[in-house]
């Protein structure tokens, strides 16, 4: 019997939630991927296939900013920073999908702060 792999469970989570969650070009998809040093939010056209705005916590301007928080406090900065990125091109509306991660914690975190930032979804 094979071992279970965790990246591989999510990836399938994933798979499974973006056959109905799709990013057209009126509302766009806020995905997100957060690994063990960061969380990473791209606002994304499907209909494109372009990444309109990003935000992470490698991101060179927000970096500085990312030093001394916690990683839930971190993906809440991530969050807001999306949001101003995105409101500043127009988009007010998206689809939140959370890349087969579970709604706790950093994801929900960066969801919040997006929701602060004044996106809706």
């Amino acid at each position: 019997m094979a071992k279970k792999n965790r990246s591989l469970a999510r990836e399938r989570r994933h798979i499974r939630v973006r056959k109905t969650v799709f990013g057209a070009t009126s509302r766009p998809r806020l995905a997100v991927f957060k690994s063990l040093s960061g969380i990473y939010a791209q606002v994304i056209d499907d209909m494109e296939g372009n990444t309109l705005v990003s935000a992470s916590t490698v991101d060179k301007e927000l970096r500085e900013k990312m030093k001394g928080l916690k990683k839930t406090e971190q993906a809440k900065a991530i969050g807001i920073a999306v949001a101003e990125r995105a409101k500043s091109k127009g988009i007010s509306s998206v689809v939140f999908d959370r890349g087969g991660f579970r709604y706790v914690g950093r994801v929900k975190a960066l969801a919040e702060g997006a929701r602060e930032g004044g996106l809706q979804f």
